[in-house]
């Protein structure tokens, strides 16, 4: 084992990494054995790839001679990950101060520079009350940060205040399998349909939810113009709404390769969608397109089986490429109950662009799949972009709880909780995006 890094302390105490003394192949054994299926499923279900390590966090000791400075060292070897974070006992307690982490690159030797983790993480979840919320099984996190691949960290904390219990570090591996591409058989009578491809229960399920939208096991739903849009809502016997953007293209789970043994099995609806809610992920902006769905994999895994949620917390997400990828399961088209606005998640939609948006600026994609996207999906429950509506808070640390309140059809995270997401800079955006929306409505 290789040692721990100095530090400085700004209050009261530090906290460090104190890995247990194993081997990175135990380490590797912390992760959660896969969902018991028979037959097929349950060899599908041990074949997929993914791991969460949990690591304690433990006090420094403090250097006298040196004053207010704590110190201590550690390099530690570990099983390969991509995304952490810190988590703690209580859903309810927050980590007021700093969190920084270091990760040294698989395979290399030279350390990252030190790298802030978003410390106030508190404003997603499950409205106060509701089932998942009071499961027993919800944590207190930090946002995840994406790294990429690596197999050493060290992590500090600087505490402003007393420090929640149960604090321990969570490193995990997203999986490197890509995901699934599924042929699709062209219709013609000369070529039969192509067989379905073989799926899990829970694979099943999640993929039925976007019927007819698209075929079992489709890893894609493929966009349309807005007047293909329109007649297909006619075709399937649903009122077609006066105003509509054209359906954009989505990555289904199966396209970013979800493992949906991780999940509480079922779905939860909520009655109809007023508003989207926009959210940047704060895992950081270090990533590739082509690394998007791992990215999404690894806020996945931690949403799940780190902080104790019964599914990704939002409904969509959106990349640094303007792709889109279906999060929550239960239906693209339907008005799934997410988790990303402690207090509105009912009747809601939450929408999250993967980065960091506080001082780095959105690209034109990202804003435009934005609006493609909203001017769809609100558009199917008859949302106007531009327009108000009111919502009905669940509680929350702005509005309490059964207080009407007017929002904007599309708000920033931040419009509904006292929080500095979706980053002041993509904030700035959502009046384009609103715009644009209306236009993509033909409105």
């Amino acid at each position: 084992m290789r040692g721990l890094l100095a530090t400085s302390i700004g209050v009261t105490c530090a906290a460090a990494l104190a890995l247990p003394l194993t081997s990175p192949a135990t380490a590797a054994a912390v992760r959660p054995a896969p969902t018991a299926e028979a037959g097929t499923e349950a060899a599908r279900a041990a074949a997929l790839p993914g791991s969460t390590q949990s690591l304690p966090l433990t006090p420094l000791t403090r250097d006298r001679a040196l004053g207010s400075a704590d110190r201590g060292t550690q390099r530690t070897d570990v099983h390969r990950f991509s995304l952490l974070g810190v988590v703690w006992d209580d859903p309810d307690a927050e980590l007021h101060g700093r969190v920084q982490v270091r990760t040294r690159p698989a395979g290399g030797e030279a350390w990252s520079g030190w790298q802030e983790v978003e410390t106030h993480n508190a404003d997603h979840g499950a409205d106060p009350g509701t089932a998942e919320r009071t499961s027993g099984h919800v944590h207190g996190a930090t946002a995840p940060l994406w790294v990429g691949d690596s197999d050493g960290v060290e992590v500090r904390v600087h505490p402003d205040a007393s420090l929640p219990a149960g604090l321990r570090l969570e490193l995990v591996d997203p999986g490197a399998a890509a995901p699934v591409h599924v042929p699709v058989a062209p219709r013609s009578r000369a070529l039969p349909a192509a067989a379905p491809p073989a799926l899990s229960t829970a694979e099943r399920s999640a993929s039925a939810a976007n019927a007819p939208l698209a075929p079992l096991g489709a890893t894609r739903i493929t966009a349309l113009n807005r007047d293909r849009t329109r007649r297909e809502l006619t075709t399937k016997q649903r009122r077609a709404a006066p105003y509509i953007g054209p359906r954009p293209a989505i990555v289904t789970r199966r396209g970013w390769g979800a493992d949906e043994g991780l999940r509480e099995a079922g779905f939860r609806y909520t009655t109809t969608v007023k508003a989207a809610f926009v959210h940047h992920t704060a895992t950081g902006n270090n990533y590739t397109c082509a690394q998007a769905p791992s990215v999404i994999r690894g806020i996945y895994r931690y949403h799940v089986r780190s902080m104790g949620w019964r599914d990704i917390g939002y409904n969509f997400l959106i990349d640094k490429c303007g792709t889109i990828y279906e999060g929550r399961a239960g239906g693209v088209a339907k008005a799934v109950m997410g988790a990303h606005t402690l207090g509105f998640n009912t009747n809601s939609m939450g929408v999250a662009v993967l980065g960091t948006f506080t001082s780095a600026k959105p690209n034109s994609a990202t804003v435009k799949a934005i609006a493609r996207l909203t001017a769809w999906k609100l558009g199917l429950f008859g949302a106007n972009p531009k327009g108000k509506t009111y919502l009905k808070s669940g509680g929350g640390n702005l509005y309490a709880k059964g207080k009407n309140v007017r929002l904007n059809v599309i708000s920033g995270h931040r419009d509904g909780f006292a929080t500095e997401c979706p980053g002041k800079q993509l904030y700035g955006k959502l009046g384009t995006a609103r715009s644009t929306a209306a236009t993509y409505q033909g409105r």
